[in-house]
């Protein structure tokens, strides 16, 4: 095992439900120093874990934990911090509750002022449902996070963002072995149908017009892409966690809150951190568009959209090197200002 666990202990979510027994998984790179001033947090993405941060850290890099104290959260949800797929009855698989990113950061903030210590934070950071988290505490702890470095995420899902999750949820919950949730087998036919609805929209339309999947990637074909990159990785993955972090993506906002009681605007206006906002200019769920508004109503904010066609996953971890190097250098100009 490679990362340890916060026992969070009985839990009230914003749904209402209770849990009991709550785990935050995490990992940390790196050591906190003596003034406990040095950390960073970089929470996971939609189905993502620990390891798949791991692209961003490392010596020579802005992420360096040699200098830095990076911690990484597990997103509940994800099948490493509470999930339908590990909570135990009553709450388990379908009935695992609806938690919001806003949880998700609330018990984050419990790590690392609890068990770390931690006052002030270098930086927050993340990519996709990262940087939706990153926004979150951002607007939820403006007096703790010093800077803000969003990757290819917003602060809020839009309205099309939500239709799309739509569509990936459909072929999941019309799969017969889906009984509700509560399937003795896996269903292999509806993961496999939400995988090919996925990658339509994980890469640009240039992306594939350029067969970057072939002449980067290293795919026999567009169908060896879709069957090796998109299938491969949806099939490893649990249908009722796959359910779960799409309903806290779909809801994520950072005004959905008794802090702002659904005020968006005042929500990026509590934002006093330094941010360099970083957009994919071809990214099909987070366009550039969502992120100069709300860049608009930061007060330290930069718009710096990360000009690729990579699409989403210009900002991700199987990134070209160009973008990586991009992203990087703003990573060190942010923590170095």
């Amino acid at each position: 095992m490679d990362f340890e666990t916060f026992n969070l202990g009985k839990v009230a979510l914003q749904s209402g439900a209770t849990l009991q027994d709550m785990k935050l998984a995490y990992k940390t790179y790196g050591t906190l120093n003596a003034a406990r001033d040095n950390a960073i947090v970089y929470p996971t993405f939609y189905s993502g874990t620990h390891a798949h941060n791991e692209w961003l850290i490392g010596e020579q890099m802005a992420l360096d934990p040699r200098r830095y104290f990076i911690i990484v959260p597990n997103m509940f949800g994800n099948g490493v911090s509470s999930s339908p797929s590990n909570h135990p009855q009553p709450y388990d698989r379908a009935r695992f509750p609806h938690v919001t990113l806003y949880d998700n950061v609330k018990m984050q903030h419990r790590l690392v002022t609890e068990h770390f210590g931690i006052e002030r934070l270098k930086m927050v950071t993340g990519w996709s449902m990262g940087a939706m988290q990153a926004y979150h505490w951002a607007s939820m702890y403006p007096q703790m996070v010093e800077r803000l470095l969003p990757l290819c995420g917003s602060a809020r899902c839009s309205r099309h963002n939500f239709v799309f999750l739509e569509g990936l949820k459909a072929p999941l919950l019309i799969d017969p072995a889906w009984q509700d949730g509560f399937y003795d087998k896996p269903p292999v036919r509806g993961m496999r149908a939400a995988a090919r609805v996925f990658a339509g929209w994980g890469f640009s339309q240039a992306f594939l017009r350029q067969k970057l999947d072939i002449e980067a990637l290293g795919f026999g074909s567009l169908e060896d892409f879709i069957m090796n990159f998109w299938e491969g990785d949806f099939l490893t993955k649990d249908a009722n966690n796959v359910l779960a972090m799409i309903w806290s993506w779909q809801y994520g906002d950072i005004a959905a809150n008794p802090l702002f009681n659904g005020d968006f605007d005042r929500a990026l206006g509590s934002i006093t951190a330094k941010a360099i906002v970083m957009p994919g200019r071809t990214d099909l769920y987070f366009p550039p568009e969502d992120s100069a508004y709300e860049v608009s109503k930061m007060s330290n904010a930069e718009l710096r959209p990360i000009e690729s066609i990579w699409g989403h996953f210009a900002g991700g971890p199987v990134a070209n090197p160009v973008d990586v190097k991009f992203i990087d250098q703003a990573a060190r100009e942010l923590l170095e200002s």
